[in-house]
């Protein structure tokens, strides 16, 4: 199904009549509400306007649109901050982020946690059992705006305590953390301090803590809110909307007490965000990379173990990215249809209408602000049309291929990265599309998930590898590809006993002596069943199972080191390898897995979805589909024309 966010406190409510007639005409079933009203609902301390509210609610209601209710404290009012100014998170400058747009608070601070309470459990008691309202998104996007990490001296109780907690001693914390070096050994929990602001760089381990106690906290504050809103609502659902390549804190766990994911897809604005090579940026600018919003539907499908919505759709050109171009002709179409490929329940549109005011006024809506229907407007009135002819679309079943991501790996290696360019989420994407190229659908699946259903298991990185990752792994009969850097870091960010690949060393047929990062410019060959280049990074290795396979080498006059290697178990790839070598890299173990291939030009995706199959046509050129003869076809046709979709059985 369809669904908008849509703003009643912005618009005369003379116009919201005619909202909710048009929003079912253009096939809009679900509507998002609330989630920055905080101001609106309760203008002074106290003192409550809820009236608007209810009437809104009512309206949507009659006229058979679905609410999705928010809880507003994306948005604390004015008045809260001024009578609690150390709610306000603070930066790794010491300065105060204050009032004056969103995101105004620290996760640590209780008087907000309990300030949070009191507005959901008034939210939530007043419209829980509303017949219109069928579920519900706690605050929104957080950590948006770098404010997962907050460094004020609230934060740092709360840290203190957190460790007080999880070390019992100052003892137990020195030996974890390694504090004899630089003589930074601590008397007392209260005399930690926070991991910014030093000299020089402060200690790994500290800092690794810091982020997993400030994951810890977000998840916290969250489930404070869904507990409230069971207790009041109970049998709808509840979510809350995630972000593009955001990593700051770990959804795996935040995942766990949520009955489906939502994310925000923006695929144009992330793809202008990404570190492509300027080329790429041209290539993808009005359409985005056909792998942006692929690997975020994977991905949050993945959190919410099976089911997930896309709760801001882009509707046309956004305005946050540093160049916002307008989408080519029947890409939100696209966009759309992907997702529910993909296996969404609700692609939901930002926004009903495009605000002439305030910060997003340059951010387009499924309507112009003169109240018609935009260009996205006018492609989401055909997915509608399409979803009411088409029908029910089947369950997704198990991809073959799970790829392994891990929050923790990205902080690691933010941490001491040794190569200034090796990133974590540009390495995952583009092992991804190698994957996607060859017509495969994936799994994104934490460390220590049941890998048995699977026929490849691909992770482009894992520096820690905890027991259940290892278990799961050694658990699995499939073959697993493992990349540069994997088991190269203990809990407490420490160079493994035995050297790297640590706990992993039954499975990667290898150990690594030293690592070599290079800079922009600097590649070496490689020659060998696969070639390419290897470029960023080089583990130096040394084969420890007689039965490993080299099956590429990197190449230089002085030397040549192990570049690919097949093990019995698991291959493992010492380099970050350019696109030549990741692609034979990828073709040659997706063959050894024994599965079927598809070469795709770049523009071209395949996904599944039951018994459907779809195409998508990110390019300007047309492109015939790889349907069988007797193929029927729900969407589209056997060629597949630019920015086209293809849908048959």
């Amino acid at each position: 199904m369809l669904g908008v966010c849509y703003y009643p406190e912005h618009w005369p409510e003379s116009w919201w009549e005619d909202d909710a007639r048009r929003m079912r005409e253009v096939g809009i079933s679900f509507v998002r509400i609330a989630e920055f009203a905080w101001s609106r609902i309760e203008p002074a301390p106290g003192r409550f306007d809820l009236d608007w509210l209810d009437r809104a609610v009512d309206l949507l209601h009659r006229h058979g649109l679905k609410v999705v209710m928010c809880t507003p404290t994306a948005t604390p009012p004015k008045w809260l901050m001024d009578l609690h100014p150390d709610i306000a998170p603070m930066d790794a400058e010491g300065r105060v982020r204050g009032f004056g747009s969103r995101r105004h608070y620290t996760f640590s601070s209780e008087v907000y946690f309990d300030e949070s309470r009191r507005i959901v459990e008034i939210i939530a008691k007043r419209y829980g059992a509303h017949p219109g309202v069928v579920g519900w998104q706690t605050d929104n996007e957080y950590g948006c705006h770098d404010t997962v990490l907050s460094y004020s001296p609230v934060d740092r109780t709360a840290f203190q305590a957190w460790l007080r907690r999880r070390y019992q001693s100052p003892d137990r914390l020195d030996e974890a953390w390694g504090n004899v070096f630089w003589s930074m050994e601590t008397p007392s929990f209260d005399a930690v301090a926070l991991p910014v602001g030093a000299v020089t760089e402060t200690s790994p381990a500290a800092r690794l803590e810091y982020r997993r106690f400030a994951s810890e906290q977000v998840v916290a504050y969250d489930r404070m809110q869904v507990e409230i809103i069971r207790k009041h609502s109970p049998g709808r659902f509840v979510t809350h909307n995630f972000m593009g390549f955001f990593t700051e804190f770990d959804h795996w766990p935040f995942g766990e007490h949520l009955d489906l994911a939502s994310w925000d897809s923006y695929p144009i604005g992330f793809a202008e965000r990404f570190p492509f090579s300027e080329p790429e940026h041209a290539r993808w600018a009005e359409t985005s990379h056909p792998d942006i919003a692929p690997f975020h539907h994977d991905l949050y499908r993945g959190v919410g173990r099976g089911r997930w919505w896309v709760m801001e759709q882009q509707p046309g050109p956004v305005n946050w990215a540093p160049w916002n171009p307008v989408p080519k002709p029947g890409q939100i179409r696209l966009f759309t249809w992907e997702a529910l490929a993909h296996g969404a329940e609700v692609v939901s549109y930002f926004r009903w209408r495009q605000a002439p005011f305030g910060q997003e006024q340059m951010h387009a809506g499924l309507n112009r602000p003169d109240r018609t229907l935009s260009p996205g407007g006018e492609e989401a009135s055909t997915v509608g049309r399409e979803l009411a002819t088409i029908g029910a679309l089947p369950a997704s079943g198990k991809a073959p291929v799970a790829l392994v991501f891990d929050y923790e790996a990205c902080w690691i290696l933010e941490i001491q990265p040794q190569g200034k360019d090796f990133d974590y989420r540009e390495l995952v994407f583009r092992w991804y599309e190698a994957i996607r190229r060859f017509g495969l659908d994936v799994d994104i699946v934490p460390p220590g998930a049941d890998l048995a259903a699977y026929r490849a298991v691909v992770v482009p990185t894992l520096p820690y590898a905890s027991e259940a990752a290892v278990a799961a792994f050694e658990a699995s009969n499939a073959p697993i590809l493992f990349g540069p850097r994997t088991g190269s870091k203990t809990r407490h960010y420490a160079i493994p006993e035995g050297l790297p690949p640590g706990p992993l060393a039954s499975l990667i047929p290898v150990r690594v002596t030293q690592v070599s990062s290079l800079r922009p410019g600097l590649t070496k060959p490689v020659e060998g069943a696969v070639a390419g280049l290897a470029m960023r990074w080089i583990d130096h290795v040394e084969i420890k199972d007689a039965k490993a396979r080299v099956l590429s080498e990197v190449v230089d006059p002085a030397y040549r080191i192990p570049a690919v290697i097949a093990g019995p178990r698991g291959w493992y790839v010492t380099t970050w390898p350019d696109a030549d070598l990741l692609t034979g890299t990828m073709r040659g173990f997706l063959e050894a897995a024994g599965l079927e291939l598809m070469d795709l030009p770049e523009a071209i995706r395949i996904r599944r979805r039951g018994a459907l199959t779809f195409a998508f046509n990110y390019g300007p050129q047309t492109y015939r589909v790889p349907a069988p003869e007797d193929a029927v076809f729900l969407l589209g046709a056997r060629e597949l024309p630019a920015q086209g979709v293809a849908c048959w059985r």
